[in-house]
């Protein structure tokens, strides 16, 4: 190969590289009914309820992290063949309560109560 052809296989600087919100929304977006209805409405709550944190894909799943240390993720139903969605909680969230607490919620509806608890359970996680 010529010194030319290397150079052809590099990759630009200007070249445009996908963040890590457009990769989280682009694997909602893949999902089937209903989990990408779900996925999307956790998108907003979390974002909205957490603007610091930082969406990725956390072994392919849509999940949001803080200083780069991953604090949520959700698992959809269908990829994991599970009659609910899951949304989970890493060892870096803050939701210590004693020796024993939750770190993933099955979810099988997205109602006002859930989300409620969803806001109040991610809010406390970033603490």
């Amino acid at each position: 190969m010529t010194k030319t052809t290397l150079n052809q296989n590099k990759p630009r600087p200007h070249a445009k590289k996908t963040d890590g919100e457009s990769a989280v929304l682009e694997k909602i977006a893949e999902m089937s009914e209903p989990d990408r209805v779900m996925a999307e409405r956790l998108h907003d709550i979390i974002k909205a309820a957490t603007p610091d944190l930082t969406p990725r894909l956390w072994y392919g799943m849509p999940a949001y992290a803080k200083d780069g240390k991953f604090i949520c993720f959700f698992q959809n139903a269908h990829k994991f063949k599970t009659r609910y969605v899951t949304l989970g909680f890493s060892d870096k969230a803050n939701l210590d309560e004693g020796n024993m607490w939750p770190s993933a919620f099955a979810l099988k509806e997205l109602t006002a109560t859930e989300e409620t608890r969803i806001t109040v359970l991610v809010k406390k996680a970033v603490s």
